[in-house]
């Protein structure tokens, strides 16, 4: 599967060498946005032609969710499903699930190896080559559905080549605005380029862009809107699904009802949506990684990657439910600077009693003096050079009836996750 030529990843013998031979091609936090490449060297293998029905999913927030979800109702009825999904939090494999299972790295391999063959002389950059490869596993997978989640955008993302039997929209929120713009309009225009003409376009907003139901209107997608085609409202203990030709009685998730209203959407317009019992069950036993992950209950440690206002306004609403179950609440958080972090932050005053800030690495992670300067002005914090120190220094003494809250970037979540892991090996 190699190229015949003398290249450097021919040196290459297991994933961690391929990773980092691709890395230092193409620094992983480098973005270029545009289709040209990858349509290029997808053509050459046919990569885009993926197998059995394929989701795309754009979104500010909620896709990972709604890609989980989808996943595990449709495991359960039996069907064979492949997830490509971005960023990882621990381990690179987690990017691509093969029945629920993360990717091998002898298969990943396989999938790099394929890439280099066909790129030639052309350059990639690493989420375009990883994207690439995840199409060439897919494709010897040879699944029932192919979920695939945007990286960034929508229109010019990499993953954008394939052609969709439905196109979702999770939510739309000011983000990575460096690249999609400075406003919602013009960012719901960009995440609106996954749809296609006459597919299914099923939109999970709440306050919907008009830029995006243009873009629909336009191509005469076939629109499934929440609030308007479909619907879903929530009870003290329960919570109902409105579908154009179903209504589903439903107990509540350990995820967000937006992304599971839209789920099940997306799988009507496939004709794929399962029976109540088996909703309830795969909902009863769902949970997501580094999303409202729960470290310990007593002390409360929990784990979310709300990163930016949108993200971030839900989780200060699940810690307002939450709070009154503990003497205090605290908060370990790291941001990327690119971030709108005072925006992020300033939901959560009434419900943090001290915020201990940390340093991230690289050029586009935040200070831990930016992150307090971002703080509302009444908050007290502490700052350490990284997430290790302030874990280190929070840990032993915490008490059972406090609740750490860890939040602010993959980053941030991922460390957490690996000195966790550590600690209890």
């Amino acid at each position: 599967m190699t190229s015949s030529s003398s290249t450097p990843s021919q040196s290459c013998k297991n994933l961690h060498d391929w990773l980092s031979y691709i890395e230092q091609s193409h620094p992983i936090d480098k973005i270029e946005l545009g289709l040209s490449r990858v349509q290029l060297i997808a053509a050459r293998g046919d990569l885009a032609n993926l197998p059995g029905k394929k989701v795309l999913i754009a979104g500010t927030n909620g896709k990972g969710t709604t890609a989980r979800t989808l996943e595990q109702l449709l495991l359960a009825q039996g069907l064979s499903v492949a997830v490509y999904t971005s960023p990882h939090l621990l381990k690179f494999n987690e990017r691509l699930r093969l029945n629920g299972d993360d990717v091998s790295d002898e298969l990943w391999v396989q999938g790099l190896q394929t890439v280099e063959q066909l790129r030639q002389d052309t350059a990639l950059t690493y989420f375009e080559f990883t994207t690439l490869a995840a199409f060439a596993i897919m494709k010897m997978a040879k699944v029932d559905v192919c979920i695939v989640e945007v990286g960034l955008g929508g229109r010019l993302d990499a993953t954008n080549i394939i052609a969709p039997d439905a196109c979702v929209i999770t939510t739309i929120d000011l983000d990575h605005q460096d690249w999609l713009g400075n406003d919602r309009e013009t960012i719901g225009r960009e995440k609106a380029g996954i749809f296609r003409a006459h597919v299914p376009a099923i939109i999970g907003d709440l306050a919907v862009p008009h830029s995006v139901l243009a873009v629909a209107e336009q191509l005469a997608s076939q629109v499934s809107l929440v609030g308007r085609d479909f619907h879903y409202t929530e009870q003290p203990h329960n919570w109902h699904w409105h579908g154009a030709q179903q209504m589903l009685e439903l107990p509540l998730p350990q995820v967000p009802l937006q992304n599971v209203a839209t789920s099940l959407a997306t799988l009507a317009e496939l004709g794929l949506l399962p029976t109540r019992e088996r909703v309830v069950k795969v909902l009863s036993e769902m949970t997501l990684p580094g999303r409202m992950q729960w470290l310990s209950q007593a002390p409360g440690i929990l784990l979310d990657v709300a990163h930016n206002p949108q993200s971030a306004t839900y989780l200060a609403q699940q810690l307002t439910k939450l709070a009154p179950q503990y003497r205090r609440v605290i908060a370990l958080i790291g941001m990327l600077k690119d971030k709108d972090i005072t925006q992020s932050l300033a939901a959560f005053a009434p419900t943090i009693n001290h915020w201990h800030c940390v340093s991230l690495p690289g050029g586009r992670g935040a200070s831990a003096l930016q992150v307090q300067q971002a703080l509302p002005a009444e908050a007290t914090s502490s700052s350490y050079a990284d997430v290790a120190s302030a874990w280190q220094h929070l840990r032993p003494g915490l008490a059972a009836d406090e609740l750490l809250v860890i939040f602010g970037s993959f980053v941030t979540v991922s460390a957490v996750l690996e000195l966790w892991h550590q600690e209890t090996l």
